[in-house]
């Protein structure tokens, strides 16, 4: 049934371009974006909906519905817009075409030689991207306890209704961006690799986006590429294509929005009211972060649709805005979880010990608050201010260290106390942060903290003059402030900056548009100079930061294998060595096909337990906070930590149990793993 499944998502794909190019302009970035908006539109819903009537695992009810759901698109677009634009596809791609070719030949020697590096750099990491997203499993420590893990057992169970997970994600946490993964899942024929598709595109509808972007604002495409090429640079956007972190899909969420907004600002079309409409509410019902953005698309609603207007005309573009977001989070917000939150929870995001640990309820009162968020803001900083990519090796870091000593002076010189003060942090801040932090999940690089960052603060201050940059230079600062005070400190925040970044990379406008920051001008040879050896280091700490990533090492490298030939347990289970031999030795023992109940624990990695080909069956037996369960009748085995089931436990551990093998001696791991047993129970 594989074959008839791909064509049945070609068809679907089709029809997606068929209604949006009645929706877009004859633009080929709009048409690709309202194809993702429509693509994510359809599906979303459509699970919700099959969730419903416990049809969750039935592809053909996927087919039928995302095709209902395309119906209903077509018929809503065609009664706001009855007459849509006529062009063809094809003309507008040729012309597309021409049009760069015939820019490049005119580029001088000096652009055409920084935007061909980057160029070339984009194109050798996004293949080896692919690569890896293709033959590699999924491997990110979310998707092992929660993520991946309730997308599989929603398929096992028939729906998406809560169902007492061991990790508190696998129940609360948003279900749009899971209703996109079973769907890829089951219409590529079950293709595991199909999990990460979401993912992968929003790097690429990002980066499409933000030419968008640059071109209504500027209508400069040496502007518009430097933008998109120095954006596809950023490292944390990069190695969050190959994961299923769900950061990047909001970030893509978000320039999508951000582009409808400039093309009203660009063409006072009422449809891309409608279209950002839609695109909020699939933001806001894709994850909670989107929250600490609002502020961020405020300022920039303000800029693009209610500034310098008569009275009439706001309250026309505010009821048309308002009317969009509140259809579409009806239809796309509130289904996915938040209510069902609200009824177990008493709460949208979940059961008070979660909020607690990651949230502002951490801080206490709100002058503490106020002095650890912004210690936050100094921490977050100075984690901006990182060779990323480069210090993945020993010299690279060595030359970090170096470049950073006058800062953590100047912090010592402060007595800022970031290092000792630890109550409103998840990981205690460090100076000397571990390889695994920055390695996995690293900011901006190069790119960050020598153009962009200082370019802000200098729009900020009126240095710089250009009325749309200081709108953006002020979203910039809003969601740094909103991460900084909004949570406890957390290395791994630097995921959500990618976010950040959107708005950040048209910075690089200022290179063409602003007399004093001009790179066009030849004589200007320090700056020009300048720029170029950052574009270099930025090219090379992307090169880097792909090729020396430990968690999706594309050749093997140091003594260490690559991801594509690592043994698939060994692979799952990177984050966490010391349970390695356990879950291989768990996987020899227990049947593809077997049942397994699930004495674990919030942390443990579930999802490698499902197997190879994803069909064993995982029944919970410990959810979170609510104790220890009685084991199914249809359980072939118990698999279960120590902690979970020994000695005193509800259920006993037994004499004939088999240890599976945890190492319990190693040390200076991010978390300690549990020591795990095996139970025949057939």
């Amino acid at each position: 049934m594989t074959f008839p499944y791909w064509l049945f998502f070609l068809v679907f794909l089709i029809g997606v371009g068929t209604v949006a190019k009645r929706i877009a302009h004859s633009s080929l970035t709009e048409w690709l974006l309202i194809v993702f908006i429509l693509f994510v539109g359809c599906i979303i819903p459509t699970g919700f909906s099959l969730s419903a009537w416990d049809l969750t695992a039935n592809t053909i009810s996927w087919i039928v519905g995302t095709s209902v759901g395309l119906a209903l698109h077509f018929l809503f677009w065609t009664i706001l817009l009855p007459k849509g634009e006529t062009y063809s596809l094809r003309t507008l791609l040729s012309s597309r075409f021409t049009l760069v070719y015939q820019w490049s030949q005119n580029l001088p020697i000096y652009l055409k030689s920084i935007l061909s590096l980057m160029a070339g750099t984009l194109a050798l990491l996004s293949v080896t991207n692919l690569i890896l997203v293709i033959f590699t499993p999924p491997n990110e420590w979310d998707s092992m306890t929660g993520h991946l893990n309730r997308a599989i057992r929603y398929i096992q169970l028939g729906t998406m209704e809560h169902f007492g997970g061991s990790n508190w994600n696998m129940d609360t946490y948003p279900k749009s961006i899971t209703t996109i993964q079973i769907y890829s899942y089951l219409l590529s024929g079950k293709i595991e690799s199909a999990l990460k598709l979401i993912h992968y595109a929003s790097y690429w509808i990002t980066l499409v986006s933000v030419f968008g972007i640059a071109q209504r604002i500027g209508k400069n495409l040496s502007a518009s590429f430097f933008c998109v090429l120095g954006l596809s640079l950023f490292l944390g956007l990069l190695l969050q294509s190959i994961s299923t972190e769900t950061d990047i899909v909001l970030t893509a969420y978000l320039s999508c929005l951000l582009y409808f907004l400039f093309a009203f600002f660009d063409t006072k079309a009422n449809k891309y009211l409608y279209l950002a409409g839609m695109t909020f509410g699939i933001a806001l019902g894709h994850k909670i972060t989107f929250v600490l953005l609002l502020p961020s698309v405020l300022v920039i609603m303000y800029y693009t649709l209610f500034q310098s207007i008569t009275f009439r005309m706001l309250v026309d573009r505010f009821l048309r805005l308002s009317i969009a977001i509140v259809l579409a989070v009806l239809v796309y917000t509130l289904p996915t979880g938040y209510v069902k939150n609200m009824q177990i929870y008493g709460h949208p995001i979940g059961p008070p010990t979660a909020r607690h640990h990651q949230s502002v309820e951490r801080a206490g009162p709100f002058v503490n608050l106020l002095k650890q968020g912004s210690r936050n803001v100094m921490r977050y900083s100075f984690d901006f201010f990182n060779l990323d990519g480069i210090r993945n090796v020993p010299w690279g870091d060595n030359l970090n260290q170096l470049i950073r000593k006058p800062i953590i002076r100047l912090e010592d010189k402060f007595h800022l106390r970031l290092e000792e003060e630890q109550n409103y942090t998840i990981v205690p801040f460090s100076f000397t942060t571990r390889f695994e932090y920055f390695n996995v999940l690293p900011y901006w690089g190069v790119f960050g903290f020598a153009l962009i960052l200082p370019f802000v603060l200098l729009t900020l201050c009126g240095l710089i003059k250009s009325r749309v940059h200081w709108f953006l230079a002020l979203a910039v600062l809003l969601h740094f402030l909103t991460i900084a005070y909004s949570a406890p400190y957390d290395p791994f925040k630097g995921r959500y900056f990618i976010e950040t970044g959107v708005f950040g990379a048209l910075f690089f406008m200022l290179l063409f548009y602003q007399p004093n920051l001009s790179i066009l001008t030849p004589t200007r040879s320090l700056w020009r100079s300048y720029v170029a050896f950052v574009v270099l280091l930025a090219c090379m700490s992307a090169i880097m930061g792909v090729f020396l990533n430990r968690r999706n090492l594309p050749l093997a490298i140091y003594g260490l294998e690559s991801a594509v030939k690592m043994d698939r347990m060994a692979y799952q289970t990177l984050a966490r060595p010391d349970i390695t031999k356990a879950y291989q030795h768990f996987d020899s023992l227990v049947p593809q096909q077997a049942t397994v109940a699930l004495g674990t624990t919030n942390s443990d990695f579930e999802y490698p337990l499902y197997g190879r080909k994803l069909t064993r069956r995982l029944l919970s037996i410990n959810p979170f906070e609510k104790g220890l369960q009685p084991i199914p009748a249809q359980a072939d085995y118990l698999f279960y930590a120590k902690r979970v089931i020994n000695d005193t436990s509800r259920i006993k551990s037994l004499p004939n149990d088999i240890r599976l093998g945890s190492d319990t001696t190693m040390t200076n791991l991010i978390e300690k793993g549990e020591d795990y047993y095996l139970r025949k129970l057939k």
